[in-house]
C-alpha cells in the first residue's frame, strides 16, 4: 500500500470531517500513523520543553491509538540531521516534525521526502525546500522589537552585549539580522561583544561573564534564549545590572517583575521564541493526514509573545487563565520557557506536560481554530526564489522614543 493510499485510507478511517475531533474508537486495531520527532539540539529548556509537548498531544485520545510517534535526537551537525532523516524516510515515515538545524543543508533530503509521500513540518527553525511546512514566530519581528526596546530603554546610546542562539541556525540569522537593522540606526549604541550562548542559561552564564571581564561597565544586553544566565553572570560580577531583552523564561520573567532586580537596574521585556509552536505544528500536521484540514500556505507564522515587566502576572493553578503569564518560582525552574502553552491552539496540556511530556487525564485533543496566520516571505530563511517585503523589519511591538 502507498504512504498516499494509506493517508487516504486511514483518513476514511477516522472519519474525515473537517476540524472535527475523532473518537479512539474508531482507530482501534488500524494501523498506526507513523510521525518521527526529529530534534537537533536538544541542551536546553526550550527544547525539552518543546518535545514534551509534542509527547504529550500524541499520547492524548485519539492519538494515543492512531499515532506511534518516535523521537531522534540527532545534534548539531546538519550531516547527522540528514542520516536521521534518510533512516526516517526509509522507514516508511508518515509524518516528521522537526527542530531543523539548517534553513538549507537538509533540503535535498527533505524534498527526497516529500516525493515519497512524506509530510514535514518544521517548528520554530526554517528550511527553505518549498516542499516542506515551517511553522514559525521567526518573521514577527523579535530581533527588531526587541532591539528597539532596548535602545528606548538606553536613550539611544551605551555599550551592549549580543547573546546570540546557534551559529547558522536560521532563527539566530533572522533574530540578529533584525536587532542589527535597528541597531545600525544608533551610532551611539556599541556592540562590545557578541557570542553564542546555544540558548542555554549555563553557557549564557559563562559566556557573559567572559564579556563582562573585558567589558564591566557595559550598559545592555540583547540576548535570546538563556537570558536568565545573563542575569546571574551580572549579579556575581556585582551588584548592578542593566537594561536587558531576552525571552520568556521563567527567571528572567520573574526577575522582570521583583523589585529589588529593578533596584538593581533591571529593566526590559520578555518575548521571544515559544515551544508551543511544536505542538501546533505536530496538530496542523496531524489535522492534514487524517483529512481534517487543507493547507495551502507554506509558511505559517506563531504571534510573538510581549511581555513587559508591568504585565507579569504569576499563575496559581496548572494552565494560563486570566491573563496569567509565568509560574512561579516554587512551581518550576529558572529555565522554564513560560510560552510553552496556549489556551487558544493547545488547550489539551498543562504544566505537567511540558515539564514531563505527560497527557492531562480526560483530555482529549481539540480541533485548532480554521484559520492560520501566513508568515511573510523571507528569503534564504523560509524561501529561496523569492522577494521578501518592502517593510521586512516593521516594528509591530514597540515604537521608538528616542531618535
Amino acid at each position: 500500500m502507498t504512504r498516499t493510499f494509506r493517508w487516504a485510507a486511514m483518513a476514511a478511517m477516522l472519519g474525515a470531517t473537517a476540524l472535527t475531533a475523532v473518537a479512539p474508537a474508531q482507530a482501534q486495531d488500524k494501523e498506526k500513523f507513523k510521525v518521527y520527532l526529529s530534534l537537533s539540539y536538544s541542551g536546553n529548556a526550550w527544547q525539552s520543553e518543546a518535545a514534551n509537548i509534542v509527547k504529550a498531544l500524541a499520547a492524548t485520545p485519539p492519538y494515543n491509538e492512531t499515532v506511534e510517534l518516535i523521537e531522534v535526537i540527532s545534534g548539531t551537525d546538519p550531516q547527522a540531521q540528514i542520516s536521521a532523516y534518510e533512516s526516517m524516510i526509509d522507514a516508511g515515515a508518515d509524518g516528521i516534525v522537526s527542530f531543523p538545524i539548517s534553513s538549507t543543508a537538509l533540503n535535498r533530503t527533505i524534498k527526497r521526502g516529500c516525493d515519497e509521500g512524506v509530510l514535514f513540518f518544521m517548528y520554530d527553525a526554517t528550511v527553505t525546500e518549498s516542499c516542506a511546512y515551517n511553522v514559525s514566530y521567526i518573521s514577527s519581528g523579535f530581533g527588531e522589537n526587541s532591539a528597539q526596546a532596548l535602545v528606548n530603554e538606553l536613550g539611544g546610546k551605551g555599550k551592549i552585549f549580543l547573546s546570540r542562539g546557534v551559529p547558522g541556525n536560521s532563527v539566530d540569522k533572522r533574530h540578529t539580522d533584525g536587532a542589527m537593522h535597528i541597531f545600525n540606526q544608533y551610532p551611539e549604541i556599541e556592540v562590545v561583544a557578541e557570542y553564542y550562548s546555544y540558548w542555554d542559561d549555563r553557557t549564557t552564564q559563562q559566556e557573559t561573564a567572559k564579556a563582562l571581564a573585558a567589558h564591566p561597565d557595559v550598559d545592555g544586553i540583547w540576548a535570546q534564549a538563556g537570558e536568565y544566565g545573563a542575569v546571574q553572570a551580572l549579579l556575581d560580577a556585582g551588584d548592578r545590572l542593566v537594561p536587558m531583552t531576552g525571552e520568556n523564561s521563567a527567571g528572567f520573567r520573574l526577575a522582570l517583575a521583583d523589585p529589588d532586580m529593578q533596584a538593581k537596574g533591571l529593566r526590559g521585556v520578555s518575548a521571544g521564541s515559544p515551544p508551543a509552536q511544536a505542538g501546533y505544528a505536530f496538530k496542523l500536521m496531524m489535522e492534514i493526514l487524517t483529512g481534517q484540514r487543507e493547507q495551502e500556505a507554506m509558511n505559517i507564522e506563531y504571534p510573538l509573545p510581549w511581555v513587559p515587566a508591568d504585565t507579569v502576572k504569576i499563575c496559581e493553578g496548572d494552565i494560563y487563565e486570566d491573563g496569567c503569564n509565568v509560574f512561579p518560582s516554587s512551581r518550576v525552574p529558572s529555565s522554564f520557557v513560560s510560552e510553552v502553552l496556549s489556551q487558544e491552539l493547545l488547550p489539551e496540556v498543562n504544566i505537567e506536560s511540558a515539564l514531563n511530556g505527560t497527557p492531562v487525564e480526560g483530555a482529549t485533543i481539540q480541533p485548532l481554530p480554521a484559520e492560520i496566520i501566513e508568515a511573510a516571505n523571507e528569503p534564504g530563511i523560509n524561501c529561496t526564489r523569492c522577494e521578501a517585503p518592502a517593510d521586512l523589519y516593521k516594528l509591530t511591538k514597540v515604537e521608538p522614543t528616542v531618535q
